[in-house]
């Protein structure tokens, strides 16, 4: 089999810069993004992308409109294609059977179903959306079962992006994960993908295995990878009531060749498209399997998460006199990590609405995350009785200063850069005294803050 025409349906997080990368290192391939949403199209085709991704801007100007195309004719690009990426969203049922944990696959059904109605020829099907294990079985039966072609075959290669990394991630990664049949057919099919990654990626680092250990694979990473940061965590509650200090602890294990440094910094709870999603499919996958006890070992990770932005909170009201009521609390970060726009479950919804449960004035200063978006995040919370609630209650800034200004409290939620440099001076001058930061992500100078006057609270360490 030979990949000459690639179409990936779904201009997401994955997708897009995916197929900006495969594009980039693979010039004789024509890499057609499709997705039918036309405002996603139209900003994939703009001067303003519609994700924030470090080096994705340059990458997809380079190749755009020369074998990189954004389109919202999904049946030209599907019946061109030799290889398909199914890379839509699967998020988590918000009803019926499953509700809270099982993943909604109604748009990889979706996207199989439009592959069947529209193929004319045999394609190799690849799921790059994160799902369940034996999601690629449903695929083929579909197919099977719709489409007057037969010989498809159906591929598992989950992402392993990290945002705000991503590509670097794609351009460098620890290993690229195929799953597929093991006959003749499949084996066939898994050469020609793995195929185009060797284009760039050292032949020892793309892994094969069968279609089932793939997809479990990913959800396991993410699980790994979460509960980490939940260990830690639960790590950090017990430093603060003991006088150790978190990062002290985090870094002395992290030394242990056995245990690694990587995901062991103390925070305010992980956020993005994935960790929760994953970890709650898996359980919901061991609960299915009849296995309590391993989905409920896997449930804590969700629960110590939760935990730990609920108790920052309560750290916050505890040193603000037992009252945040009409108090002014300045917000730093709202999106769930550095270097990306995404906001999906981010740490600092959860805490913005636990602050406004207790009717604090909130200020919310973001280098990327857009006014719409914050309001968008925000317009179920339950303290809102009303649309015009919002505005009494919340306030978004475009300056960090002007943010500050008048506010009790800095709330320090995503780890930018720029919130290291900042003029704390300044900001001190600006704020009500006393003038409390409570650093959720451990990455100021605490000590030199202290000596500008500020009250100073951070995950994992007790100051008092």
């Amino acid at each position: 089999m030979s990949v000459k025409n690639i179409c990936c349906i779904g201009a997401g997080y994955v997708g897009g810069p995916t197929c900006t990368v495969i594009a980039d290192k693979c010039s004789d391939i024509k890499v057609t993004v499709v997705d039918i949403n036309q405002r996603r199209i139209d900003e994939w085709n703009s001067d303003t992308l519609p994700i924030f991704e470090p080096g994705l801007e340059e990458i997809v100007k380079r190749n755009r409109g020369k074998n990189l195309f954004f389109s919202t004719d999904v049946t030209q690009a599907v019946l061109e294609a030799d290889l398909i990426f199914i890379s839509v969203n699967t998020p988590t049922k918000t009803f019926g059977m499953g509700k809270g944990r099982a993943p909604d696959l109604k748009y990889i059904e979706s996207a199989a179903r439009k592959i069947a109605d529209t193929a004319k020829s045999a394609k190799i099907i690849v799921e790059k959306s994160t799902v369940p294990v034996k999601a690629a079985e449903s695929i083929s039966k579909i197919l099977k079962h719709n489409s007057k072609c037969t010989g498809f075959q159906v591929l598992s290669n989950p992402e392993f992006l990290a945002e705000g990394t991503a590509i670097r991630d794609l351009l460098n990664p620890d290993r690229v994960l195929i799953g597929g049949d093991t006959s003749k057919e499949g084996q066939a099919a898994i050469r020609a993908l793995s195929e185009v990654y060797e284009r760039w990626v050292p032949k020892e680092r793309v892994l094969t295995t069968n279609t089932w250990s793939s997809e479990l694979s990913k959800l396991t990473a993410n699980a790994f990878l979460a509960q980490r940061i939940s260990s830690i965590n639960a790590i950090s509650a017990v430093c603060e009531a003991t006088g150790a200090d978190v990062s002290e602890v985090s870094y002395a294990i992290g030394k242990d060749s056995r245990i690694g440094d990587k995901f062991l910094r103390a925070s305010i709870g992980f956020g993005g498209s994935c960790f929760q999603k994953d970890v709650l499919n898996l359980v919901y996958l061991c609960e299915a399997l009849n296995l309590p006890e391993v989905a409920e070992y896997w449930h804590q990770v969700i629960l110590m998460n939760n935990f730990q932005r609920r108790r920052f909170v309560n750290k916050i009201i505890k040193r603000l006199f037992g009252t945040i009521t009409g108090k002014k609390i300045t917000i730093y970060g709202f999106a769930f990590k550095k270097d990306t726009g995404d906001t999906r479950e981010s740490s600092s919804i959860y805490i913005t609405k636990y602050l406004l449960e207790e009717e604090a004035r909130i200020v919310i200063y973001d280098p990327k995350v857009s006014e719409d978006q914050i309001r968008s995040d925000l317009s179920d919370c339950e303290s809102f009785h009303s649309p015009s609630d919002f505005d009494r209650y919340v306030t978004i800034c475009k300056d960090p200063y002007e943010a500050a200004k008048d506010s009790h409290a800095l709330v320090i939620c995503t780890e930018w850069d720029e919130f290291v440099t900042l003029d704390y001076e300044r900001i001190y001058g600006l704020m009500e005294k006393p003038a409390f930061i409570f650093d959720g992500r451990l990455i100021l100078k605490h000590e030199a803050l202290r000596k500008i006057g500020f009250q100073v609270d951070v995950v994992g360490k007790d100051f008092s």
